[in-house]
């Protein structure tokens, strides 16, 4: 410790200024002397993400655990604001066994809604699509309610499924 103070001791004031202190080895060693940088401040900024976007990833998540196959296809579900989309997949042929929405005719013409499909047409989709799985031999399928929340209309779907014999 000595030899450290004698070295500082030796140098002048303007020499002193151009060393620094090393907080490792507790010695002062030659260079530009240490200057605290201005503190920089950090920009937090809140992930702005829209719905769609949650929705989206709520799906991939979901999609990570629910895989449909040919004994058990997937049942997929997609909402928009003004109809009701729902079909049973094969993934491992990527291929789609079966489908129901408001969009087809017959559904499209028993109910005459001017906005966006009500619960009764959710009903009415989900026991379509169970009949015509039932035709093709279909019972079980795995259900992916597309990272929307189990709730009114899904919910409806899913449940007019079921009362019409499709297991899950």
């Amino acid at each position: 410790m000595a030899s450290n103070t004698t070295f500082i001791s030796s140098l002048s004031v303007l020499e002193f200024q151009r060393h620094h202190h090393c907080p490792l080895f507790g010695i002062s060693l030659p260079g530009r002397p240490h200057q605290s940088k201005p503190s920089s401040l950090r920009l937090i900024q809140a992930k702005a993400t829209t719905r769609r976007e949650d929705r989206t990833a709520r799906h991939s998540r979901i999609r990570k655990k629910v895989e449909g196959t040919s004994e058990r296809p997937r049942l997929c579900v997609f909402r928009s604001n003004k109809h009701l989309y729902a079909q049973v997949i094969d993934d491992s042929k990527m291929h789609t066994l079966a489908s129901a929405s408001t969009v087809q005719k017959p559904i499209s013409e028993e109910f005459n809604y001017s906005s966006s499909p009500t619960i009764e047409v959710a009903k009415k989709v989900g026991e379509v699509l169970a009949k015509s799985c039932l035709e093709k031999g279909i019972t079980k399928v795995a259900f992916d309610r597309g990272g929307y929340p189990y709730h009114g209309r899904v919910e409806a779907l899913a449940d007019a499924a079921r009362e019409h014999g499709l297991l899950f």
